[in-house]
């Protein structure tokens, strides 16, 4: 997918693109441009190459929230076949910032859940910019019970700023909600895949992130607070986002070393959201190939191995 939105240090590269493209316009027969062009498209990857390697970490949160990254309907269809969604929670009503359903993975049946942003105006809205409210983890939960009792791997993909902190949503029980998806996600029996695709935040983001693999793609972000929150809370000032992110430590790379996360998977040249289907590829890789590993695994031995993991993840220095 073209990147038509780039950022602030992609324009560099996003102009060379047009200027390869009016050149490929312009050449004929009679005109042959194909060595500058060819010129044009060895720069441009070199420029990728350079500006992709020295990201700074406010730099790789405006590529984990790019309007063009694939969500989880994306990935759903370039991974899955066979995908049938499921609605509700069978109590309040259906959250659209959280989609799941019954799906195939290498022809073997899986249930997949995810948060779910908008691209567009009108589907930012609906999807509630994938902040979801306690029905959405309801919903979750539902369907992660379901995948126990008919024994089916979990694959979850987390990307959301945050759960929605309307007034509604914490009356009807935002945290009541969260909590227990982390407790009822620590016993279930079953193999569960996490994926971080995008932002991770919160509890938002934790509520459907409790697993036996927990995977962040390259330039997704994870943290316990937006960049823009943690400088409005540390100096009073939300435009200090590049500071608060550098403090927050929030990259793949930092995570992995923090030792959260069990993998990185490594993105296109660029960001995913110049090519979803190079991505889906890498991802579709990183989950058959750690779900074959976890099926192989008995029930009993994958509930305490996740207890331990997230054990070793408290610690405190004297």
């Amino acid at each position: 997918m073209a990147n038509n939105q780039p950022l602030e240090f992609e324009k560099p590269i996003a102009e060379l693109e047009k200027k390869i493209e009016e050149l490929m316009a312009f050449s004929t027969d009679s005109i042959d441009l194909k060595d500058e062009v060819a010129k044009l498209q060895q720069k441009v990857e070199e420029m990728r190459q350079d500006v992709f390697v020295n990201l700074s970490r406010w730099q790789t949160a405006q590529i984990a929230r790019h309007i063009n990254r694939p969500f989880t309907l994306d990935y759903l269809n370039l991974i899955f076949t066979d995908f049938v969604e499921l609605h509700g929670d069978r109590n309040f009503g259906d959250d659209h910032a959280i989609v799941g359903g019954l799906a195939r993975l290498d022809s073997e049946p899986v249930m997949v859940i995810g948060h779910q942003k908008g691209r567009d105006t009108k589907e930012k809205v609906f999807r509630n910019f994938g902040m979801p409210n306690p029905e959405g983890y309801r919903k979750a939960l539902r369907l992660m019970q379901m995948a126990e009792q008919f024994k089916l791997p979990i694959i979850t993909f987390v990307d959301t700023p945050g759960a929605f902190p309307g007034i509604g949503a914490e009356e009807r029980g935002q945290a009541e909600a969260i909590a227990r998806n982390l407790r009822e996600m620590a016993a279930l029996t079953v193999p569960i895949i996490v994926v971080i695709t995008g932002e991770g935040g919160s509890g938002g983001a934790l509520a459907i992130a409790v697993g036996d693999r927990i995977m962040m793609l390259e330039y997704s972000v994870y943290a316990v607070i937006s960049p823009e929150g943690c400088a409005a809370i540390l100096w009073s000032d939300g435009t200090k986002g590049a500071q608060a992110a550098e403090a927050l430590k929030l990259t793949a790379r930092d995570i992995k070393g923090l030792e959260v996360i069990d993998e990185i998977v490594k993105e296109p040249v660029g960001g995913a959201h110049n090519d979803h289907e190079a991505m889906a590829k890498a991802l579709h890789e990183a989950l058959s190939r750690n779900l074959n590993e976890l099926r192989k695994i008995p029930a009993e031995q994958l509930v305490e191995e996740r207890y331990q993991k997230f054990r070793k993840m408290s610690r405190f220095v004297e």
